[in-house]
């Protein structure tokens, strides 16, 4: 009980002795973070408006591939995107490995079929009624997507918090294409890997300690929002 009573004490005394070198590790760790929701934002939500909202001649395999995508192991995006960047890869011109942009890169991959697939399942749960009356009022193709993204708008939410979570807790993927180069590529779950390997536990546990404290106030704020909507519609 004791080693974790100290990795709290250790945890806020870092946070509030302002380490440069910790710092550092959460700036990378949200910058990363942020990035590759954002992307997976964008690419997904288009992309599982269409699986919610069509019905076409291959759906129900990128269906499939997307829920196929939601299960892959991280450490294999990490992989394929290692293997893609490298200097016998075909991209290797662009000289990403290694940087906190193929770490965007690789947990894009994770969030996007993350989010275009708990998207898809909250655009089908709109009433399809609700886009023939939008059609009837003369409402075009963009402004009826646009509708029933804001009517699934809390499970559109709830994708992206949970985009967010798999990203921010990935180790495999930002290892293998970030390398854990300390001041560069550094996130907060390489850091906690590297010293459990050192044996230093309990600053492990403070890091830990720290990366959840982020992942409570992220999605405490998407919550709250969530909630508020929900008081808005009953109001």
């Amino acid at each position: 009980m004791q080693v974790f009573v100290e990795a709290i004490i250790t945890a806020f005394a870092l946070l509030f002795e302002g380490s440069r070198e910790l710092w550092n590790v959460i700036v990378v760790t949200f910058r990363v973070a942020i990035l590759s929701t954002i992307a997976g934002f964008v690419l997904g939500v288009p992309m599982g408006f269409v699986m919610g909202a069509s019905r076409f001649r291959g759906r129900r395999l990128l269906i499939a591939l997307t829920n196929t995508g939601m299960a892959v192991p991280p450490v294999v995006i990490g992989l394929v995107v290692m293997m893609t960047l490298s200097r016998r890869g075909p991209l290797g011109f662009l000289g990403l490995l290694y940087s906190v942009d193929a770490m965007a890169i690789a947990q894009t991959l994770i969030s996007s079929p993350i989010i275009a697939g708990l998207t898809a399942a909250a655009v089908a749960s709109v009433p399809y009624k609700l886009r023939l009356q939008a059609r009837s009022l003369g409402a075009s193709k963009t402004e009826e997507a646009l509708l029933s993204i804001k009517e699934a708008r809390l499970g559109v939410l709830a994708a992206v918090a949970t985009g967010f979570g798999a990203v921010v807790r990935g180790v495999g993927a930002v290892m293998m294409v970030g390398g854990n180069i300390e001041g560069q590529t550094r996130v907060l779950t390489t850091a906690i890997v590297q010293e459990s390997r050192r044996g230093d536990f309990g600053l492990a546990l403070a890091l830990g300690i720290i990366l959840m404290l982020i992942t409570f106030t992220m999605n405490g704020f998407l919550t709250w929002y969530q909630h508020s909507n929900e008081r808005f519609e009953r109001g």
